[in-house]
Protein backbone atom coordinates (compact mmCIF):
# COMPACT_ATOMS: atom_id res chain seq x y z
CA UNK A 1 0.00 0.00 0.00
CA UNK A 2 1.71 2.93 -0.99
CA UNK A 3 1.73 5.88 1.48
CA UNK A 4 2.76 9.63 1.81
CA UNK A 5 3.08 12.50 4.02
CA UNK A 6 2.02 14.83 1.80
CA UNK A 7 -1.41 16.82 0.73
CA UNK A 8 -1.91 16.75 -3.20
CA UNK A 9 -2.49 20.77 -4.26
CA UNK A 10 -6.17 19.78 -5.67
CA UNK A 11 -6.93 19.13 -2.17
CA UNK A 12 -6.27 22.49 -0.68
CA UNK A 13 -7.99 25.91 -1.28
CA UNK A 14 -6.77 28.88 0.02
CA UNK A 15 -10.01 30.90 1.23
CA UNK A 16 -8.54 33.86 2.99
CA UNK A 17 -4.89 34.46 1.42
CA UNK A 18 -3.46 36.59 4.03
CA UNK A 19 0.07 36.78 4.87
CA UNK A 20 1.61 35.05 7.57
CA UNK A 21 1.30 36.04 11.29
CA UNK A 22 2.47 34.87 14.08
CA UNK A 23 0.34 33.08 17.07
CA UNK A 24 -0.31 30.55 19.82
CA UNK A 25 -0.77 27.79 17.26
CA UNK A 26 -2.22 26.67 14.39
CA UNK A 27 -5.90 25.95 14.58
CA UNK A 28 -7.91 22.88 12.40
CA UNK A 29 -11.69 23.50 12.70
CA UNK A 30 -13.15 20.34 12.43
CA UNK A 31 -16.36 20.21 11.80
CA UNK A 32 -16.70 17.55 8.69
CA UNK A 33 -14.73 15.14 8.95
CA UNK A 34 -14.84 14.07 12.90
CA UNK A 35 -11.59 11.63 13.00
CA UNK A 36 -8.23 11.55 14.20
CA UNK A 37 -6.45 9.25 11.30
CA UNK A 38 -6.22 9.12 7.76
CA UNK A 39 -7.19 12.91 7.93
CA UNK A 40 -5.90 15.02 4.81
CA UNK A 41 -7.06 18.16 7.08
CA UNK A 42 -5.29 17.09 10.10
CA UNK A 43 -1.62 16.20 8.93
CA UNK A 44 -1.84 19.36 6.84
CA UNK A 45 -2.58 21.42 10.02
CA UNK A 46 0.05 19.32 11.86
CA UNK A 47 2.79 20.37 8.78
CA UNK A 48 2.17 23.71 9.21
CA UNK A 49 2.15 23.84 12.83
CA UNK A 50 5.64 21.73 12.91
CA UNK A 51 6.90 24.51 9.89
CA UNK A 52 5.83 27.29 12.07
CA UNK A 53 7.25 25.75 15.28
CA UNK A 54 4.38 26.77 17.24
CA UNK A 55 1.31 23.79 18.66
CA UNK A 56 -1.47 23.05 16.90
CA UNK A 57 -4.97 23.30 18.87
CA UNK A 58 -8.21 21.63 17.26
CA UNK A 59 -11.17 23.03 17.53
CA UNK A 60 -15.07 21.82 17.21
CA UNK A 61 -17.99 23.69 17.34
CA UNK A 62 -21.34 22.45 18.64
CA UNK A 63 -24.72 24.20 17.95
CA UNK A 64 -28.18 23.20 19.62
CA UNK A 65 -29.98 23.76 16.21
CA UNK A 66 -28.32 22.00 13.95
CA UNK A 67 -30.45 22.12 10.58
CA UNK A 68 -32.94 18.72 11.64
CA UNK A 69 -30.87 17.30 14.03
CA UNK A 70 -31.82 15.60 17.00
CA UNK A 71 -31.08 13.94 20.26
CA UNK A 72 -30.10 10.78 17.75
CA UNK A 73 -27.94 12.49 16.03
CA UNK A 74 -26.08 13.93 18.36
CA UNK A 75 -25.51 11.06 20.89
CA UNK A 76 -24.10 9.66 17.83
CA UNK A 77 -21.79 12.39 16.97
CA UNK A 78 -20.89 12.96 20.59
CA UNK A 79 -19.73 9.30 20.81
CA UNK A 80 -17.55 9.74 17.93
CA UNK A 81 -15.98 13.45 19.26
CA UNK A 82 -15.16 11.81 22.41
CA UNK A 83 -12.70 9.47 21.02
CA UNK A 84 -11.38 12.03 18.78
CA UNK A 85 -10.78 13.93 21.90
CA UNK A 86 -9.02 10.94 23.39
CA UNK A 87 -7.31 9.96 20.23
CA UNK A 88 -5.77 13.56 19.71
CA UNK A 89 -4.82 13.35 23.15
CA UNK A 90 -2.59 10.59 22.59
CA UNK A 91 -1.07 12.51 19.90
CA UNK A 92 -0.08 15.46 22.25
CA UNK A 93 -3.27 17.70 21.02
CA UNK A 94 -5.32 19.68 21.91
CA UNK A 95 -8.89 19.33 21.06
CA UNK A 96 -11.70 21.61 22.62
CA UNK A 97 -15.66 20.69 21.76
CA UNK A 98 -17.31 24.67 22.56
CA UNK A 99 -21.19 25.30 22.61
CA UNK A 100 -21.95 27.51 19.98
CA UNK A 101 -22.60 28.52 16.29
CA UNK A 102 -19.73 26.33 14.16
CA UNK A 103 -18.13 29.77 12.44
CA UNK A 104 -18.60 31.55 16.16
CA UNK A 105 -16.23 29.01 17.53
CA UNK A 106 -13.74 28.98 14.62
CA UNK A 107 -13.54 32.74 14.93
CA UNK A 108 -13.37 32.69 18.22
CA UNK A 109 -10.23 30.53 18.39
CA UNK A 110 -8.67 32.06 15.82
CA UNK A 111 -8.53 34.75 17.48
CA UNK A 112 -4.88 33.54 18.65
CA UNK A 113 -3.73 31.70 15.93
CA UNK A 114 -1.69 31.85 13.06
CA UNK A 115 -2.92 30.38 10.35
CA UNK A 116 -6.85 28.15 10.21
CA UNK A 117 -6.91 25.13 8.16
CA UNK A 118 -10.81 23.74 8.03
CA UNK A 119 -12.26 20.32 6.28
CA UNK A 120 -14.53 21.32 3.52
CA UNK A 121 -18.56 20.85 3.77
CA UNK A 122 -20.74 20.33 0.51
CA UNK A 123 -24.06 21.47 1.45
CA UNK A 124 -25.28 25.37 1.64
CA UNK A 125 -24.96 25.95 5.07
CA UNK A 126 -21.54 24.08 5.42
CA UNK A 127 -20.42 26.23 2.67
CA UNK A 128 -21.73 29.34 4.11
CA UNK A 129 -20.02 28.93 7.39
CA UNK A 130 -16.56 27.81 5.68
CA UNK A 131 -17.19 32.14 3.59
CA UNK A 132 -17.93 33.37 6.98
CA UNK A 133 -14.72 32.50 8.57
CA UNK A 134 -12.60 33.61 5.65
CA UNK A 135 -14.66 36.62 5.55
CA UNK A 136 -13.88 37.76 9.20
CA UNK A 137 -10.72 35.82 9.77
CA UNK A 138 -8.01 38.02 10.26
CA UNK A 139 -5.41 35.46 9.50
CA UNK A 140 -4.84 32.51 6.57
CA UNK A 141 -7.55 30.41 5.93
CA UNK A 142 -6.98 26.77 3.80
CA UNK A 143 -9.57 24.06 3.27
CA UNK A 144 -8.69 20.62 2.98
CA UNK A 145 -10.92 18.16 0.86
CA UNK A 146 -10.47 14.66 2.85
CA UNK A 147 -14.23 13.47 2.65
CA UNK A 148 -13.88 11.64 -0.89
CA UNK A 149 -11.36 10.04 -2.65
CA UNK A 150 -11.41 12.37 -5.68
CA UNK A 151 -11.62 16.05 -4.85
CA UNK A 152 -14.87 16.66 -6.69
CA UNK A 153 -13.83 19.74 -8.86
CA UNK A 154 -11.05 17.67 -10.67
CA UNK A 155 -13.70 14.37 -11.44
CA UNK A 156 -16.20 17.16 -13.16
CA UNK A 157 -17.02 20.55 -13.41
CA UNK A 158 -20.36 20.42 -13.82
CA UNK A 159 -23.67 18.59 -12.00
CA UNK A 160 -23.26 14.97 -14.13
CA UNK A 161 -26.57 13.46 -15.31
CA UNK A 162 -25.99 9.80 -13.82
CA UNK A 163 -23.80 7.73 -12.34
CA UNK A 164 -22.28 5.93 -15.85
CA UNK A 165 -21.72 9.77 -16.54
CA UNK A 166 -19.70 10.29 -13.75
CA UNK A 167 -18.03 6.91 -13.75
CA UNK A 168 -15.37 7.08 -16.39
CA UNK A 169 -14.35 10.22 -15.28
CA UNK A 170 -13.56 9.14 -11.65
CA UNK A 171 -11.76 6.48 -12.44
CA UNK A 172 -9.41 8.24 -14.73
CA UNK A 173 -8.34 9.57 -11.61
CA UNK A 174 -8.50 7.09 -8.83
CA UNK A 175 -5.09 5.26 -9.17
CA UNK A 176 -3.47 8.81 -8.85
CA UNK A 177 -5.69 9.35 -5.20
CA UNK A 178 -5.59 5.91 -4.19
CA UNK A 179 -2.89 6.57 -2.04
CA UNK A 180 -2.81 6.09 1.99
CA UNK A 181 -2.11 9.17 4.32
CA UNK A 182 0.90 8.29 7.03
CA UNK A 183 1.03 10.40 10.12
CA UNK A 184 2.79 13.18 11.00
CA UNK A 185 4.97 13.31 14.22
CA UNK A 186 3.81 16.16 16.25
CA UNK A 187 6.88 18.76 17.66
CA UNK A 188 4.85 20.84 19.98
CA UNK A 189 2.29 19.39 22.58
CA UNK A 190 -0.70 21.71 22.97
CA UNK A 191 -1.48 20.07 25.93
CA UNK A 192 -0.80 23.00 27.95
CA UNK A 193 -2.79 25.03 26.17
CA UNK A 194 -5.36 26.98 28.49
CA UNK A 195 -8.40 26.88 25.73
CA UNK A 196 -11.88 25.79 27.64
CA UNK A 197 -14.51 23.48 26.28
CA UNK A 198 -16.76 20.93 27.18
CA UNK A 199 -16.23 17.56 28.79
CA UNK A 200 -17.00 14.70 27.13
CA UNK A 201 -16.81 12.62 29.58
CA UNK A 202 -20.19 12.38 30.89
CA UNK A 203 -22.11 12.90 27.61
CA UNK A 204 -25.48 12.57 29.00
CA UNK A 205 -24.87 15.67 30.98
CA UNK A 206 -23.92 17.09 27.71
CA UNK A 207 -26.81 16.64 25.95
CA UNK A 208 -29.24 17.84 28.50
CA UNK A 209 -27.37 20.91 28.19
CA UNK A 210 -28.36 21.20 24.52
CA UNK A 211 -31.83 22.13 23.06
CA UNK A 212 -32.89 18.93 21.40
CA UNK A 213 -35.59 17.64 20.22
CA UNK A 214 -35.77 14.73 22.57
CA UNK A 215 -38.88 12.80 20.90
CA UNK A 216 -36.57 10.75 18.31
CA UNK A 217 -34.63 8.86 20.80
CA UNK A 218 -30.86 7.84 20.44
CA UNK A 219 -29.99 4.07 19.24
CA UNK A 220 -26.75 3.65 21.03
CA UNK A 221 -27.79 -0.04 21.71
CA UNK A 222 -27.16 -0.81 17.73
CA UNK A 223 -25.21 1.72 16.59
CA UNK A 224 -22.54 3.55 18.47
CA UNK A 225 -20.93 6.26 17.13
CA UNK A 226 -16.81 6.82 16.72
CA UNK A 227 -13.76 5.34 14.64
CA UNK A 228 -12.98 2.20 16.27
CA UNK A 229 -16.36 1.06 16.18
CA UNK A 230 -16.58 2.06 12.11
CA UNK A 231 -13.21 0.29 11.84
CA UNK A 232 -14.93 -2.75 13.83
CA UNK A 233 -17.32 -2.95 11.13
CA UNK A 234 -15.66 -2.54 8.49
CA UNK A 235 -13.04 -5.28 9.04
CA UNK A 236 -16.36 -7.88 10.06
CA UNK A 237 -17.57 -6.46 6.86
CA UNK A 238 -14.59 -7.55 4.36
CA UNK A 239 -13.78 -10.62 6.43
CA UNK A 240 -17.75 -12.29 6.39
CA UNK A 241 -19.33 -10.44 4.11
CA UNK A 242 -18.17 -8.98 0.80
CA UNK A 243 -17.13 -12.57 -0.14
CA UNK A 244 -21.28 -13.23 -0.50
CA UNK A 245 -21.95 -9.11 -1.30
CA UNK A 246 -23.51 -9.06 -4.47
CA UNK A 247 -25.42 -12.40 -3.63
CA UNK A 248 -27.25 -10.82 -0.55
CA UNK A 249 -26.33 -7.12 -0.93
CA UNK A 250 -30.39 -6.77 -1.97
CA UNK A 251 -31.55 -9.17 0.57
CA UNK A 252 -33.01 -7.25 3.11
CA UNK A 253 -33.47 -10.36 5.37
CA UNK A 254 -29.79 -10.25 6.11
CA UNK A 255 -27.88 -7.99 7.34
CA UNK A 256 -25.06 -8.37 4.51
CA UNK A 257 -24.16 -4.81 4.26
CA UNK A 258 -21.13 -2.25 5.88
CA UNK A 259 -23.23 -0.06 8.10
CA UNK A 260 -20.45 2.32 7.25
CA UNK A 261 -22.97 5.17 5.70
CA UNK A 262 -23.21 6.74 8.99
CA UNK A 263 -19.93 6.75 10.19
CA UNK A 264 -18.90 8.13 6.60
CA UNK A 265 -22.13 10.82 7.35
CA UNK A 266 -20.20 11.85 10.22
CA UNK A 267 -16.42 12.10 9.04
CA UNK A 268 -15.61 9.23 11.79
CA UNK A 269 -14.16 7.01 8.86
CA UNK A 270 -12.33 8.18 5.64
CA UNK A 271 -14.14 6.95 2.45
CA UNK A 272 -9.95 6.36 1.36
CA UNK A 273 -8.98 4.10 4.25
CA UNK A 274 -12.59 2.18 3.26
CA UNK A 275 -11.56 2.03 -0.44
CA UNK A 276 -7.86 1.19 0.45
CA UNK A 277 -8.73 -1.85 2.69
CA UNK A 278 -11.80 -3.30 0.29
CA UNK A 279 -9.05 -3.24 -2.44
CA UNK A 280 -6.74 -5.51 -0.34
CA UNK A 281 -9.70 -7.46 0.72
CA UNK A 282 -9.69 -11.61 0.16
CA UNK A 283 -12.77 -11.33 -1.61
CA UNK A 284 -13.59 -12.54 -5.80
CA UNK A 285 -12.70 -9.36 -7.99
CA UNK A 286 -16.47 -9.09 -8.93
CA UNK A 287 -17.56 -8.44 -5.04
CA UNK A 288 -14.49 -5.74 -4.21
CA UNK A 289 -15.92 -3.87 -7.58
CA UNK A 290 -19.73 -3.99 -6.42
CA UNK A 291 -18.54 -2.30 -2.96
CA UNK A 292 -16.22 -0.23 -4.87
CA UNK A 293 -19.04 1.32 -6.96
CA UNK A 294 -21.16 2.43 -4.13
CA UNK A 295 -18.37 3.44 -2.01
CA UNK A 296 -17.01 5.18 -5.23
CA UNK A 297 -19.06 6.06 -7.47
CA UNK A 298 -22.35 6.39 -6.36
CA UNK A 299 -20.93 8.08 -2.97
CA UNK A 300 -18.81 10.90 -4.93
CA UNK A 301 -22.00 11.09 -7.32
CA UNK A 302 -24.08 12.77 -4.31
CA UNK A 303 -21.30 15.24 -3.31
CA UNK A 304 -20.96 16.11 -7.12
CA UNK A 305 -25.34 16.43 -7.22
CA UNK A 306 -24.88 18.80 -3.89
CA UNK A 307 -21.82 21.07 -5.09
CA UNK A 308 -23.01 21.91 -8.36
CA UNK A 309 -27.10 21.70 -7.52
CA UNK A 310 -27.87 25.09 -5.67
CA UNK A 311 -31.84 23.68 -4.74
CA UNK A 312 -30.37 20.11 -3.86
CA UNK A 313 -33.06 20.15 -1.62
CA UNK A 314 -36.15 20.88 -2.84
CA UNK A 315 -38.45 19.34 -5.80
CA UNK A 316 -36.99 21.50 -8.68
CA UNK A 317 -33.70 19.99 -8.49
CA UNK A 318 -35.66 16.63 -10.39
CA UNK A 319 -34.59 16.43 -14.07
CA UNK A 320 -37.12 18.24 -16.72
CA UNK A 321 -38.26 14.43 -17.84
CA UNK A 322 -39.20 13.38 -14.38
CA UNK A 323 -41.04 16.66 -13.40
CA UNK A 324 -42.71 16.85 -17.13
CA UNK A 325 -43.77 12.80 -16.68
CA UNK A 326 -45.36 13.39 -13.14
CA UNK A 327 -46.79 16.36 -13.94
CA UNK A 328 -48.54 14.48 -16.58
CA UNK A 329 -49.64 11.59 -14.24
CA UNK A 330 -50.14 14.44 -10.88
CA UNK A 331 -53.81 13.76 -10.83
CA UNK A 332 -54.38 9.89 -11.71
CA UNK A 333 -56.69 8.08 -9.29
CA UNK A 334 -54.42 6.36 -6.34
CA UNK A 335 -56.16 3.59 -4.82
CA UNK A 336 -54.62 4.36 -1.26
CA UNK A 337 -54.34 7.63 -0.23
CA UNK A 338 -52.05 7.98 3.53
CA UNK A 339 -51.59 11.62 5.71
CA UNK A 340 -48.03 12.10 6.62
CA UNK A 341 -49.28 11.19 10.52
CA UNK A 342 -50.48 7.64 8.96
CA UNK A 343 -47.30 7.19 7.53
CA UNK A 344 -44.96 8.66 9.95
CA UNK A 345 -46.90 5.79 12.25
CA UNK A 346 -46.70 3.00 9.91
CA UNK A 347 -50.29 2.71 9.68
CA UNK A 348 -50.73 1.72 5.91
CA UNK A 349 -52.22 -1.69 4.59
CA UNK A 350 -49.05 -3.26 3.54
CA UNK A 351 -47.05 -4.81 5.79
CA UNK A 352 -43.60 -4.38 4.37
CA UNK A 353 -43.55 -0.92 4.46
CA UNK A 354 -44.75 -0.68 7.87
CA UNK A 355 -41.60 -2.82 8.80
CA UNK A 356 -39.46 -0.50 6.89
CA UNK A 357 -40.95 2.89 8.46
CA UNK A 358 -40.39 1.16 11.77
CA UNK A 359 -37.04 0.09 11.24
CA UNK A 360 -36.28 3.64 10.22
CA UNK A 361 -37.95 5.19 13.67
CA UNK A 362 -36.55 2.36 16.18
CA UNK A 363 -33.20 1.95 15.12
CA UNK A 364 -32.18 4.72 12.71
CA UNK A 365 -31.45 2.78 9.92
CA UNK A 366 -33.25 0.90 6.76
CA UNK A 367 -31.93 -1.68 4.59
CA UNK A 368 -31.20 0.27 1.04
CA UNK A 369 -33.58 -2.09 -1.05
CA UNK A 370 -35.97 -0.80 1.60
CA UNK A 371 -35.20 2.37 1.45
CA UNK A 372 -36.34 2.61 -2.26
CA UNK A 373 -39.19 0.35 -1.99
CA UNK A 374 -40.17 2.98 1.07
CA UNK A 375 -39.73 6.23 -1.36
CA UNK A 376 -41.47 5.13 -4.31
CA UNK A 377 -44.55 3.89 -2.24
CA UNK A 378 -44.69 7.73 -0.90
CA UNK A 379 -45.12 8.71 -4.35
CA UNK A 380 -47.73 6.64 -4.98
CA UNK A 381 -49.84 7.19 -1.84
CA UNK A 382 -49.74 10.95 -1.64
CA UNK A 383 -52.02 13.30 -3.28
CA UNK A 384 -48.68 14.67 -5.62
CA UNK A 385 -45.54 14.05 -6.26
CA UNK A 386 -44.61 17.41 -4.83
CA UNK A 387 -45.59 16.55 -1.09
CA UNK A 388 -44.27 13.08 -1.37
CA UNK A 389 -41.11 14.24 -2.07
CA UNK A 390 -41.35 16.96 1.11
CA UNK A 391 -42.63 14.34 3.36
CA UNK A 392 -39.77 11.66 2.33
CA UNK A 393 -36.91 13.73 2.83
CA UNK A 394 -38.28 14.98 6.33
CA UNK A 395 -38.56 11.66 7.14
CA UNK A 396 -35.00 10.86 5.95
CA UNK A 397 -33.20 13.37 7.68
CA UNK A 398 -35.77 13.09 10.80
CA UNK A 399 -34.62 9.79 11.65
CA UNK A 400 -32.23 8.16 10.00
CA UNK A 401 -28.64 8.26 11.67
CA UNK A 402 -27.25 9.40 7.55
CA UNK A 403 -29.56 11.54 7.37
CA UNK A 404 -28.99 15.46 6.42
CA UNK A 405 -25.98 13.79 3.98
CA UNK A 406 -25.39 14.35 0.35
CA UNK A 407 -26.43 10.67 -0.18
CA UNK A 408 -29.81 11.58 1.36
CA UNK A 409 -30.57 14.15 -1.04
CA UNK A 410 -29.38 12.53 -3.91
CA UNK A 411 -31.31 8.69 -2.58
CA UNK A 412 -34.46 10.96 -2.50
CA UNK A 413 -34.32 12.39 -5.39
CA UNK A 414 -33.68 8.97 -7.24
CA UNK A 415 -37.03 7.92 -5.97
CA UNK A 416 -38.70 10.82 -8.18
CA UNK A 417 -36.21 10.14 -11.41
CA UNK A 418 -32.66 11.90 -10.13
CA UNK A 419 -29.75 10.57 -12.25
CA UNK A 420 -32.20 7.48 -13.54
CA UNK A 421 -33.56 7.01 -16.83
CA UNK A 422 -37.10 7.07 -18.09
CA UNK A 423 -39.07 3.49 -17.98
CA UNK A 424 -41.91 2.04 -18.79
CA UNK A 425 -45.26 4.72 -18.70
CA UNK A 426 -47.48 3.69 -15.60
CA UNK A 427 -50.42 5.81 -13.63
CA UNK A 428 -49.14 8.28 -10.68
CA UNK A 429 -45.39 7.41 -11.70
CA UNK A 430 -45.25 7.98 -15.99
CA UNK A 431 -41.99 7.14 -16.47
CA UNK A 432 -40.61 7.26 -13.37
CA UNK A 433 -39.05 4.07 -11.85
CA UNK A 434 -41.59 1.76 -10.12
CA UNK A 435 -41.51 -0.65 -7.37
CA UNK A 436 -44.25 -3.20 -6.29
CA UNK A 437 -44.79 -5.38 -3.34
CA UNK A 438 -44.71 -8.41 -5.18
CA UNK A 439 -41.19 -7.70 -6.42
CA UNK A 440 -40.22 -7.85 -2.67
CA UNK A 441 -42.17 -11.31 -2.47
CA UNK A 442 -40.34 -12.29 -5.97
CA UNK A 443 -36.48 -11.38 -5.14
CA UNK A 444 -36.57 -12.05 -1.28
CA UNK A 445 -37.64 -13.39 1.83
CA UNK A 446 -39.80 -10.41 2.82
CA UNK A 447 -41.38 -12.09 5.57
CA UNK A 448 -38.30 -12.55 6.92
CA UNK A 449 -37.50 -8.74 6.72
CA UNK A 450 -40.61 -7.95 8.77
CA UNK A 451 -39.55 -10.83 11.24
CA UNK A 452 -36.52 -9.23 11.84
CA UNK A 453 -37.47 -5.65 12.33
CA UNK A 454 -40.25 -6.94 14.40
CA UNK A 455 -37.15 -8.09 17.10
CA UNK A 456 -35.10 -4.70 16.71
CA UNK A 457 -38.36 -2.83 17.09
CA UNK A 458 -38.81 -4.31 20.43
CA UNK A 459 -35.29 -4.58 21.26
CA UNK A 460 -35.95 -0.64 21.61
CA UNK A 461 -38.66 -0.69 23.33
CA UNK A 462 -37.13 -2.78 25.74
CA UNK A 463 -34.42 -0.08 25.78
CA UNK A 464 -36.28 3.33 25.59
CA UNK A 465 -38.95 2.17 28.47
Amino acid sequence: MATTTLIDDTRVQVLRDDSPRAGDYVLYWMQRSQRAECNHALEYAIQQANEQQVPLLVGFGLMDDYPEANVRHYRFMLEGLREVQQALERRNILFVVQRGAPPEVALRLARHAALVVCDRGYLRHLKSWRHELAEKARCRVVQIETDVVVPVEVVSQKAEYAARTLRPKLHRYLEDYLVDLRTTSVERSSLGLKVEGLDLEDLDAVLRKLKLDPDVKPVNHFFQGGTRVARELLDDFLGEILPQYDEHRNQPQTDHTSHLSKYLHFGQISPLYVALRAREARAARGQRESFLEELLVRRELSMNFVNYTSRYDSYQCLPEWARKTLAKHKDDEREHLFTKRELEAAQTHDPYWNAAMREMRYTGYMHNYMRMYWGKKILEWTNTPEYAYRVALEFNNKYFLDGRDPNSYAGVGWVFGLHDRPWQERDIFGTVRYMSAAGLERKSDIQGYVEKVDRRVQRSQEVWD
